[in-house]
Order: structure tokens, then sequence, then C-alpha cells
């Protein structure tokens, strides 16, 4: 006999479920209950409509009911909010828009009911001019209020991927922007040394930036807000970005078995603890296939992956684990791509890892492709490995062209379980328009490895400042480079001349090696270690330091970016 299957909520997971549950099993009956009026929009867009870079509506919508009932036979019941399960009975209370209630039965329960942002419970929230941005509806709001209010000012309250899309949308629309965020750095998935470069460019563009900040309260008819520090913006709309909490509360209420966040927990085939209800997404918890760690990860794409996976253990033609996350994700943030996978030094300390003993991490400042081949952009790349056995724990990468497909390279060995010395030996395309004969992965996995089998001792800029006073700074560059800017107390000894001069410097002193960006300082390195001499590398050289020291306004000068010279 057929499956009366019963799925609670649409968009990314749900929408792939019932798909797939109805091209598995034609016969199974599928009723699709979802709250609001979509079942399937690309919430990812949201941002790009409200500014203008997408610039039809309908384009949000992946697919609409009328087409899915079409294609899949699914019945569909919009403005259709499930509120309370009974587990005993099997069957779920379904309210209406109208407010009526009315009892569905099910044989298997799926849950995809997502998250919603976090609003914070503070003075304010209610104002029209203030808003989050998740749905449809949310979207409406703004582009309407924009539409018709023409405002100039605007204040947005978190600094994640939504809060930065925002706020370029925003100022692309003439709108003046101050980005509030109450940790040191935006981007919580990078370190803040990446995050450094994002916050960067972000101010060059007009963005005014307050890190270590909160909005405390909302006031005068949502017209002042007012922050943390008892400072207070002037505005006329406010955009809450603060984060997002799982809807897992007519689930907790149904004793399904949730964490400390509220995600609904699940084993490795999307079960709860009731054999016959599933969970999907947003509202539930994942492994970081990192760590081993379960987390949350509200993200589209594993939830499509959990949603393609569940359909089949539902019916049980198949089991199909879903072995977890490793969170990978790409942002435009103006002219900027950033991105990440896996773990970052955070997440790495957290669990008791300890910087140059168990994890260490190369920092690189590659091209997109050969430099003698116009249009080659820069890129920050951080590659973080084990001390043990070089396993690659995580990647973050900063920069204009090339940026996705490197990341993207690094999470599939990540996938695979690979290591540093992996990275080394992938065979990557190469034709002077697209890259460079050494790949910025496989420049990153030679660092990586030199680290690993001590070939390189690095340090980086903020460790040589706490210990500043132990140390000896030498840069390697070139006499017209060092003088266009340098790190105070440092020497000037170019490496052109090193061979013939190193003998005048001390054998009991330590030395720090700098250059433009690390690699004449690894080769300096090399030269002074089989000296005999104590010498480190500092990682990401003159480049790494002007980003840590930039200043909106300041005349840092531009490094120069070494490429080595290779034959096509």
């Amino acid at each position: 006999m057929s499956k009366k299957i019963v799925v609670v909520g649409g968009v990314a997971g749900g929408a792939t479920a019932v798909a797939r549950l109805r091209r598995l099993d034609e016969n199974a009956q599928i009723i699709l209950f979802e709250k609001g009026e979509y079942v399937s929009f690309a919430n990812c867009g949201l941002p790009y409509y409200i500014g203008r870079v997408i610039e039809e509506r309908d384009s949000l919508f992946v697919s609409d009911i009328a087409s899915i009932k079409s294609k899949y036979n699914i019945d569909i019941r919009n403005f259709s909010e499930v509120v309370k399960i009974d587990r005993e009975n099997k069957n779920v209370l379904v309210r209406q828009k109208d407010g009526k209630e009315y009892n569905e039965s099910y044989d298997v329960l799926l849950l995809s009911t997502g998250s919603t942002p976090f609003v914070p419970n503070m003075e304010g929230t209610d104002n029209e001019n203030v808003f989050t941005l998740w749905t449809v509806p949310d979207t409406d709001k703004i582009h309407n209020f924009i539409q018709k209010n023409n405002p100039k000012h605007a204040v947005v309250a978190g600094g994640g991927f939504i809060g930065l899309e925002m706020a370029e949308n925003l100022y692309e629309l003439g709108i003046k922007v101050t980005l509030v965020e109450f940790a040191n750095q935006v981007m919580p998935p990078l370190d803040k040394d990446m995050a450094k470069l994002v916050e960067n460019h972000i101010e060059e563009k007009g963005i005014n930036l307050k890190l270590n900040l909160g909005v405390s309260k909302i006031i005068n008819d949502g017209k002042t807000v007012v922050l943390t520090d008892g400072s207070i913006i002037d505005t006329e709309m406010t955009l809450l970005s603060i984060g997002v909490r799982p809807n897992t509360g007519f689930v907790k209420d149904a004793g399904i078995e949730v964490n400390q966040r509220g995600g609904v927990i699940v084993d490795e085939y999307m079960q709860t603890n009731d054999p016959n209800i599933y969970a999907i997404g947003d509202m539930i918890e994942v492994v970081n296939k990192v760590s081993n760690l379960k987390t949350m990860i509200p993200l589209a794409g594993p939830a499509n992956k959990q949603g393609r996976a569940v359909a089949a253990n539902i019916l049980g033609l198949k089991s199909e684990k879903y072995e977890g996350s490793i969170g990978t994700s790409v942002a435009k943030v103006f002219d900027l791509t950033v991105a990440n996978t896996g773990e970052n030094e955070k997440s790495l300390q957290a669990r008791g890892l300890i910087y140059n003993k168990d994890y260490s991490y190369s920092l690189i400042h590659p091209l997109s492709h050969v430099s003698y081949y116009p249009g080659y952009t820069p890129m920050t790349l951080k590659l973080l490995f084990s001390l043990e056995d070089g396993k690659v724990f995580g990647a973050q990468i900063v920069g204009y062209n090339g940026v996705d497909k490197r990341i993207d390279t690094i999470a599939t060995t990540i996938h695979f379980k690979g290591n540093v010395y992996d990275l080394t030996k992938l065979e990557l395309a190469y034709a002077p328009p697209y890259n460079s004969a050494k790949d910025p992965v496989n420049m990153a996995g030679y660092v990586a490895t030199n680290i690993l089998e001590k070939l390189t001792d690095v340090i980086s800029y903020e460790d040589y400042i706490k210990n500043k006073d132990d140390y000896v700074l030498i840069d390697v560059r070139e006499v017209i480079e060092f003088n266009d800017g340098n790190i105070k107390n440092a020497i000037n000894i170019p490496l052109s001349t090193l061979r013939s001069k190193y003998k005048e410097l001390d054998k009991s002193k330590k030395y720090v090696i700098n250059c433009a960006v690390g690699i004449r300082g690894y080769i300096a390195e090399r030269i002074l270690k089989q000296a005999g001499y104590d010498v480190k590398n500092m990682i990401g050289g003159y480049k790494t330091y002007q980003g840590i020291k930039y200043k909106k306004g300041a005349n840092l000068v531009d490094v120069d970016i070494e490429q080595e010279k290779l034959p096509n």
C-alpha cells in the first residue's frame, strides 16, 4: 500500500523532497503544507531584487504552485500552518489563513519549516520602517517602502551574508548605509585577518562600518537608532539581520528531540526520535564533516541535498545517508568575492586545537591568472591544516576573479578527506587567460607542505609585534619598494644582495624576514637557515601588513604582487 506523506514547508528542502518523492513513487499520496503564499522561491536572490540587479519580481520564483502540481501531482496547500503534531494518532493540526483549523493524518511526516530572523526584544522593532529579510513578503515590504519614501539613510544591523548583501544593494540605490555589527568583525565564517580585507573594501566603497556595537533600541518613530554605547544614528529605515532561529516551537511541544539552540536532532538518515517523522534544512542540527561536531548550517545547498536523500529513506527504497556538511559558502561584497569552506581558526581553537602545535595555515596572495595576460586580479587565500598529518581543515579566500573555483576545489579535497600534499598534486586546467601553471590551490599546498616539513617557520605580524623585542626584522624587498612603505624598525637588505651581506649578521640573534607577499622572504629564510641563522618568515608579507593596518583615508601604498614568471 502506498504511503501518505505529509511535508511541512517548501522552498529548498521541502520542495526538493516532494519532487523526488514523486519521481520515486508515482502512487504515494503527498501533501505539502506551506505557511506562506509561495512554495518555491530564490531566497538568496532577494537582496538583489531590492537593489534592482534582478529587475523582474517573477524571476525570484523557481516554480509556482500550478507548475508543481501539474508536473508532480502534489496536493499543495499554501496559507496553511501546521501548529501541532499528535504523534500518538499520527496527525497534524493545520491552521488556515482564515483561522479555521483541521486535522490531517499521515503515515510519514517530513518537517522542513526552516528558520526565522532573530528579532531582539527591544523598543522600536514594530515601526513600519524596521525590517527583516527572509521571505518574499519581507522583500515586498522593503521594496515598496523604498519606492514610496525614497530614503536617503539606512542602518543595517548585522554583518553576516544578508547584512552585507543588503548594505551593498541599498548603497547602490543611492542610500547612505551605516552597518552595525556587535562582534569585532563582519562575516563570522571568516577569521579576523580575512574579514579585515572585507571591512577595508566596504569602507572604501562608502559604507559607515561600526564594529563592537549593537542596536539597543529604535526610537522617534523608527527614525533614530540608539547603539549599545549610547551613541545615536539618524535613519529613515533599519534592517535587522542579526541571525536566525530554527522554526521548531511546535516540534518541541510534540516531544521531538532538539538541541540547546532548538535545532531538531536527526540521525544520518534525517530521522528524528520518532521513526515516522523526518526533518531537513535550517531547522536541524548536522555534523560538521571536518570537526565531527554537531552544528547548525542554514544554507540552501545542504538543505537541497538533505531533501533528495530523505525521499528515498521515507519510501524505504534504499538508505541514503546524509554525512554532514562542511559549510562551503560564497558571497559578493561590492567588487569582492568572499568564500570559505570547512573550519576557521575560531572553530579550531574552540575545540581545543592550538596554533603552531596542532594546526597551522598558509597565507598567500596569488593572481587570478598569469601577470603577462591582461586582466589579472589579486586574491588572498588562507589554508588551515593539521600539523599532525596535513589534513585540510578549511580555507578562506577574498579576491575578485576565480575565487569560487578555488574554494570549490579545496571543498572537494576536504570532502574526500584530502591533505595538503593532495593539493600540490591536483592537475588543474591552465591557460594564460584562466590560471597560472601553478594554480593558487597548488601554491597554498606548497607553502603548507613547507611548513609541515619545517622547511619554513612562519610568524604572523601580530605575533611579531607581541614579541618584537626578541627579533631583528629584515625587509628583503628592493630599496625602492622599502622606501615606498615599510614596517617600523625594519632593516632593508634586498634579497639580491643578501648572499653577499648575511655574514655581517649576528648569529646570536633571532630574525624575522619580511617581503612583499612571502615568496622572497622564504628564499631569504632558506639562505640564512642553511648558513646557521635562527630565522622566521612573516606570513603574507607586507601585503598582509597593509590589510591589517588599513584605515579609511590613509595613504598606504599598494604592494606590487609578486608573480613567478612561468613558461607557457
